[in-house]
C-alpha cells in the first residue's frame, strides 16, 4: 500500500509540473508574441473577435498553402477586413505569423496533455500512436504536422519564430519523457533507460513521419517510423 501512495503522490506531482510548465510557455509566447515596441491599443470586444478570426484564418490558409505562400491579401480576403483592421492587430506579417504560431502551439499542445498528461504504460503509448496515424489519415498523409510545416519554413529566416517553435517541441517532449518517468516509477520501464533520449527519439521519427507521408501523400510512411521508434522503446520495457 505505502508504494501505492508513493507512486500516485509522484504521478500528482508529475501532472501538477506539466501542467505549470504548459502555463509559464504560454505566457513566455505571448511576451515574445510582439517584439517591436508598440503603443498599447485597448480591445474591444468586437475588436478582439476581428483579431481572433484573423489569426485562425491565418493559420488555416498557412496550414494548407504554406507560410510563404500565405499572403496578407490571402488573409484579408478569407476575414473580410479591411487593410486598416488587419494592420491595427498586426503591423507586418512575422507578427501575424508569430501569432498563428501560439494559437497552433496551444492547440496542440492541449491536445497531446490531453493524450499524454496521464499515461504510465507501453499500452498508452500505442494509443496515442494510433490517434496520431487515424487524424493523418484523414487527409492521406498531407499537410503534415502544423508545427513541423512551420518550423521547415521558418527556422532558418525567422529567428523569433525558430525560438517560439522550439520551445513548443521541448515541452511536447516533456510530455512524452514524464509519462516513461511515471512507467520507470512503477517498474514498468528499466532502470538504465533514459526517457528525455526516447522522448527526442520518437519526436524525430512522429515529425520526420509526417514530413514523408506529407510528400507521399499516404500516411504509411508515418506509421512506419513511429513503429521502428515504439519497437526500440520496447526493448527497455522491464
Amino acid at each position: 500500500m505505502l508504494a501505492g501512495s508513493n507512486l500516485a503522490g509522484t504521478a500528482a506531482v508529475l501532472a501538477h509540473e506539466a501542467v505549470d510548465s504548459l502555463d509559464k510557455l504560454w505566457v513566455n509566447m505571448a511576451k515574445q508574441e510582439v517584439v517591436k515596441p508598440t503603443r498599447e491599443i485597448p480591445l474591444t470586444a468586437r475588436g478582439a473577435a476581428t483579431r481572433d478570426r484573423i489569426v485562425q484564418a491565418a493559420a488555416h490558409l498557412m496550414y494548407v498553402k504554406g507560410v510563404h505562400a500565405t499572403t496578407l491579401d490571402d488573409v484579408r480576403a478569407a476575414t473580410g477586413t479591411s487593410k486598416s483592421q488587419l494592420y491595427r492587430h498586426f503591423p507586418d506579417k512575422d507578427s501575424l505569423v508569430h501569432a498563428v504560431i501560439a494559437l497552433r502551439g496551444h492547440q496542440i499542445m492541449t491536445r497531446e496533455t490531453q493524450r499524454l498528461g496521464r499515461f504510465n504504460s507501453f499500452s498508452g503509448l500505442v494509443r496515442w500512436r494510433n490517434a496520431l496515424i487515424q487524424a493523418n489519415a484523414l487527409h492521406n498523409g498531407a499537410y503534415g504536422c502544423a508545427l513541423g510545416s512551420m518550423a521547415n519554413e521558418l527556422s532558418d529566416q525567422d529567428e523569433q519564430a525558430r525560438t517560439l517553435l522550439a520551445d513548443l517541441f521541448k515541452t511536447w517532449e516533456e510530455l512524452i519523457a514524464a509519462g516513461l518517468e511515471r512507467m520507470q516509477a512503477k517498474g514498468a520501464l528499466k532502470p538504465d533507460a533514459d526517457p528525455e533520449q526516447l522522448a527526442i527519439g520518437l519526436m524525430a521519427a512522429l515529425q520526420g513521419g509526417y514530413l514523408l507521408a506529407n510528400t507521399a501523400h499516404d500516411v504509411r510512411p508515418m506509421e512506419i517510423a513511429i513503429d521502428q521508434a515504439l519497437e526500440h522503446l520496447k526493448s527497455y520495457l522491464a
